[in-house]
């Protein structure tokens, strides 16, 4: 395959430096927007960094664009100026990106846009595609405006892919670095009732999709970024307790969630049952399909 030029948002993040060395080792050429370029260069290797997109000039060429960024979910409590922080990070950006893309001479081929699968909302035990409908709350609403802003590009003839990404499984970051601790501890345990779903994913099979969505020009549209198998929250508890060697006595109760994070809980207490559809009707294999196997991977190396 021919080596690409590829533009990444967010590519020093959890999600997005685990794709810039893939595709460098493919031999792309990666651009990488960043607030600190210089960081970004040293962190992530043989990288192009800009802290601005007018640094980049309107003859340039990008084969594609992928646009991760955004401020952590998790990262601090929902007040009204957290809330405005998060919007205007995925929302505003995005809706910067597609202008820079609409200046382009060259447009590039495709622009893959991140999204999470809380834009279905809380929704039980149904099982869901990227057909279902949503119930709003606020994650959902971030969510949705964060696509449809990325899908103005196609007003400018760019096939856009919206990356609905469930709790990404691996070392370094997301959920593994937040659940860990106090689990090899021994003092882990459900979430609330535990009866929850977890719509998981593992960092390698998340990096596996978005480069099958590069190199399939005939796929666009959402894209649901979980394993085929989810998984409850009392049975990921038991599960990660088990690879741990750890008793999970400890369960933390909704109230008490709800008391010390308010409306962030709904992250740990939503259900979403989410299957991904679409990458499974397109044939894209899956390395980790159950969540026993995707955490025997990661922790044996921690053993």
């Amino acid at each position: 395959m021919n080596p690409k030029h590829i533009l990444i948002t967010g590519g020093s993040g959890f999600l997005g430096s685990a794709l810039v060395a893939y595709w460098l080792r493919q031999g792309h050429r990666i651009t990488v927007l960043s607030r600190n370029p210089q960081a970004a260069s040293r962190r992530l290797g043989n990288i192009s960094a800009v802290a601005d997109l007018k640094q980049l000039l309107q003859d340039s060429h990008f084969d594609a664009v992928v646009n991760l960024a955004g401020e952590p979910i998790f990262g601090g409590l929902w007040s009204q100026s957290r809330k405005q922080k998060l919007r205007d990070s995925r929302i505003k950006l995005t809706e910067q990106l597609v202008a820079f893309i609409a200046s382009l001479e060259v447009k590039p081929e495709v622009l893959i846009s991140g999204s999470a699968i809380g834009i279905y909302g809380d929704q039980g035990d149904t099982l869901l595609s990227e057909n279902s409908p949503s119930k709003p709350d606020f994650a959902q609403q971030l969510c949705a405006d964060w696509e449809q802003a990325a899908l103005q590009a196609e007003n400018f003839g760019v096939r856009v892919c919206l990356i609905r990404t469930g709790l990404v499984l691996d070392h370094g970051g997301g959920l593994l670095q937040r659940m860990l601790p106090a689990f090899r501890l021994g003092l882990g345990g459900r979430l609330g009732s535990g009866r929850q779903w977890m719509s998981w994913i593992h960092r390698r099979d998340w990096v596996a999709i978005v480069d099958f969505l590069l190199y399939h020009p005939e796929l666009h549209g959402a894209f649901n970024a979980t394993a085929p198998n989810a998984v409850s929250n009392a049975e990921f508890t038991e599960c990660l307790a088990k690879q741990v060697r750890r008793p999970a006595l400890l369960p933390m109760p909704a109230a008490l969630l709800k008391l010390l994070l308010g409306e962030m809980s709904a992250l740990m207490l939503g259900s979403q049952h989410v299957r991904p559809a679409r990458l499974l009707a397109a044939n894209f294999r899956f390395e980790f399909i159950t969540l026993d196997e995707a955490l025997q991977q990661l922790l044996r190396q921690q053993r």
